[in-house]
C-alpha cells in the first residue's frame, strides 16, 4: 500500500467520462478520510466482479479480490464469515450484480450480510460493448436490441428493501459530496448496506442530462419507517422519466449474520434455547 494516496501505478484504461472515475475518487476520499479517524486500512477487502466496474481493485491500493462473474456477494460473504473484523467492500456492476449474480445479491441482503455494496449502474453492459441490462428502460436500443428491448427495468432499491436489506440508498455520480456521505454511511452500518450509484456509460449509455434534471436529495424522511421507504423508492421505477431521490431510504440496525453465526451454539438443546431467547427479544 502507498499509505498515503490509495492509488496504484496501473495504467487507467476506463473511457474519458466514465463514471467509474467519480466512484473511485469518492470510495478513495472516504477511506483515508475514516483511515485518519483509525480505520486500519490492511483491515479493508475490496471485492470486485467482472465488467468495467471490477477495475476499481487494479486502480484502488487496498487488499482486493477479483471474483468471477455475478460472484461478488458470495466471495465477500465468505470472507466476512472468516473475519469478521474485517471492513468489505464490494464493487459490482448492475449487470454483474442485477443479472448473473441477482441470487446472490437478495440472499446477502435476506441475511444481513455485514457487507458494504456500491453497484456502479451505467445501465448497460459497457465492457461488453452495450447490451442491455435489468436497468436498462423500456426501449432501450443497443447491440443486442437494435430495435429497443420489450421489457421493462425492475427496481433494484425496491427488491433489496424487500429481500430485508437493512439499509438501502440510491446515490449519482455528479453529486459528489452526497455520493461520499452516503458511502461513508453504509460502512459504518453493521449489516447489509446497499446504494445504487447512478453514473453514465460515456460509450454506450449517457442519460446525464436527465439526471441532472430530475434528481433530487431526500430530505425530511425517516429511513427507519419501511413503509415510507416503500413509497419514495417506488417514485421512480428505472423506466419512466419521473424525480429521481438520493439519498438513504432506509437504515435499521438488526444482528448481522456473522453475529448470528458466531453466536450459534452447537448442541441442539442450546441451540433451542438461543432462537427462544432471540425471539423473545432477550
Amino acid at each position: 500500500m502507498t499509505g498515503t494516496t490509495l492509488v496504484t501505478d496501473a495504467q487507467n484504461t476506463w473511457c474519458p467520462g466514465c463514471g467509474n472515475f467519480s466512484i473511485q475518487h469518492a470510495l478513495r476520499a472516504v477511506l483515508l478520510e475514516m483511515a485518519s479517524e483509525g480505520l486500519p486500512l490492511e483491515q479493508v477487502v475490496l471485492v470486485t466482479g467482472i465488467g468495467c466496474h471490477a477495475k476499481m481493485a487494479d486502480y484502488l491500493d487496498v487488499n482486493s479480490f477479483y471474483a468471477i462473474h455475478g460472484r461478488v456477494m458470495p466471495v465477500a460473504t465468505g470472507i466476512a464469515l472468516a473475519n469478521p473484523d474485517l471492513t468489505v467492500i464490494c464493487c459490482a456492476g448492475d449487470g454483474d450484480a442485477y443479472a448473473e449474480g441477482l441470487d446472490h445479491l437478495i440472499f446477502a441482503a435476506k441475511r444481513n450480510i455485514n457487507l458494504t455494496v456500491i453497484i456502479h449502474n451505467n445501465r448497460v453492459y459497457g465492457l461488453t460493448t452495450g447490451q442491455y441490462t435489468p436497468t436498462s428502460p423500456l426501449g432501450f436500443r443497443g447491440r443486442s436490441t437494435p430495435k429497443g428491448t420489450v421489457e421493462k427495468a425492475f427496481n433494484p432499491l425496491e427488491l433489496v428493501l424487500a429481500s430485508g436489506g437493512t439499509h438501502v440508498a440510491r446515490g449519482y455520480t455528479r453529486k459528489q459530496p452526497m455520493l461520499k456521505a452516503l458511502i461513508r454511511e453504509a460502512i459504518r452500518h453493521r449489516g447489509f448496506s446497499f446504494i445504487d450509484v447512478l453514473q453514465i456509460c460515456a460509450t454506450y449509455n449517457d442519460p446525464h442530462e436527465a439526471y441532472d434534471r430530475l434528481a433530487y436529495p431526500l430530505t425530511g424522511h425517516n429511513p427507519g419507517d419501511f413503509d415510507a421507504a416503500c413509497r419514495k423508492i417506488r417514485e421512480w421505477d428505472y423506466n419512466r422519466e419521473a424525480p429521481i431521490a438520493l439519498g438513504t431510504f432506509y437504515s435499521v440496525e438488526e444482528p448481522s449474520f456473522e453475529e448470528r453465526f458466531r453466536l450459534t451454539p452447537q448442541s441442539p438443546a442450546e441451540r433451542e434455547a438461543a432462537i427462544r431467547s432471540h425471539l423473545e427479544g432477550n
